[in-house]
């Protein structure tokens, strides 16, 4: 070996790391025999961290900055082995380099719909959908928890398992959170917030923090947004007889009077029995508009009267007993009657009902000749 090779070999190192992938978070600084001299030159940039490990052993992390890797100003090091041995033994030590920056724009999504109970709809199936950054907050832990000999490791390596972090606190802050589906909309922030927080507490373990988590939406499965379309079309509308007249109105003015005027009648006649099965169909998620043969109404209810004679109350009397009474004399125009319903005791002919009842009896026998 030349005196030019063994030059080459004893320069002190320079240690660093410039990245430009924008996924990677962890590189372990590569250097033949993984030998590093002392008084090697370690630059951390702002945005990084380094974890020095020796002979298998997390031992340092340094933050920002330049260091010199000497006994005389790292105290930390002195218990390493062979550091005052210089050039003559290198000390056997890797160096990971951290990346502590955020990764942004990482999208999550519900792969499965989620089953929670709407307290308008009941039992529904909700997707939802959004994006969360992630940074490491701990190297040395995320170094032992998750990397582990590992010397490049990406964000999508991870990514998998924070994606069913997510979902899994969505789905439960979801649950609990007992928000109506239709005013889930406007509480996507505070729902963001809470799985945040849950979820910050889990990744924590990893090293991790999540410092963003947004909720872009939160959708139903299509068919049951085909059923809200056509009620919210419906509330649109309004009047379901104007709306078919507003129809005919326009039809008049297009196609002629001769044929407008059949469109006419036969959209008058289809506007009654839809609005008739409209308004006996009920809510508007039950609607039938199929034309019905409805029975008659039921017959009215026939009154029942008491009378008061001298100070006491008889009956009940049905009309037909009130008319016979009429007749013989014992329920007369002034005779006091009640029925239920009634606002006190009336005098007979008040009362329209029992009014008639007088009317229909003969007039008074005319006097007899010569009386």
């Amino acid at each position: 070996m030349g005196i030019f090779d063994f030059l080459s070999g004893e320069f002190i190192d320079v240690i660093h790391w410039t990245d430009n992938t924008r996924d990677t978070m962890v590189w372990r600084f590569e250097r033949e025999g993984h030998e590093i001299k002392y008084g090697a030159k370690l630059t951390v940039r702002e945005g990084q961290a380094a974890v020095f490990v020796h002979e298998g052993q997390l031992a340092d992390v340094f933050s920002p900055g330049l260091y010199m890797l000497e006994t005389n100003n790292m105290p930390i090091m002195t218990t390493l082995q062979h550091w005052d041995h210089g050039f003559r033994s290198p000390f056997k030590s890797e160096i990971y380099f951290v990346n502590t920056t955020r990764f942004n724009d990482l999208k999550w999504g519900t792969k499965n719909p989620i089953i929670c109970r709407d307290p308008e709809f009941g039992p529904v199936r909700i997707r939802a959908f959004g994006t969360y950054a992630i940074k490491v907050a701990d190297p040395a832990k995320f170094l032992v928890e998750i990397v582990g000999t590992d010397g490049e490791f990406t964000m999508n390596e991870i990514s998998y398992q924070i994606r069913n972090i997510i979902v899994q606190e969505f789905s439960r802050t979801i649950a609990r959170a007992g928000i109506p589906v239709m005013d889930m909309a406007a509480n996507t922030r505070e729902l963001s917030k809470l799985v945040g927080n849950e979820i910050s507490a889990q990744i924590a373990e990893y090293g991790l923090s999540m410092p963003e988590l947004y909720i872009e939406n939160i959708s139903l499965p299509p068919a049951v947004e085909a059923v809200m379309d056509k009620r919210s079309s419906m509330g649109v509308i309004g009047d379901l007889n104007h709306y078919i007249q507003f129809q005919t109105a326009e039809g008049l003015g297009r196609d002629g009077a001769g044929a407008a005027a059949i469109q006419a009648g036969v959209g008058a006649g289809l506007g009654m029995q839809i609005g008739q099965a409209v308004t006996q169909s009920g809510p508007w998620g039950a609607r039938d508009v199929t034309p019905k043969t409805f029975a008659p109404p039921p017959p009215p209810v026939e009154h029942v009267w008491h009378i008061a004679d001298a100070g006491q109350t008889k009956g009940p009397f049905s009309k037909a007993s009130m008319g016979r009474m009429a007749s013989d004399g014992a329920l007369t125009r002034e005779s006091l009657v009640w029925t239920p319903g009634q606002d006190g005791w009336m005098r007979a002919e008040d009362v329209a009902e029992l009014a008639q009842l007088f009317t229909v009896l003969p007039p008074p026998p005319p006097p007899a000749p010569g009386g």
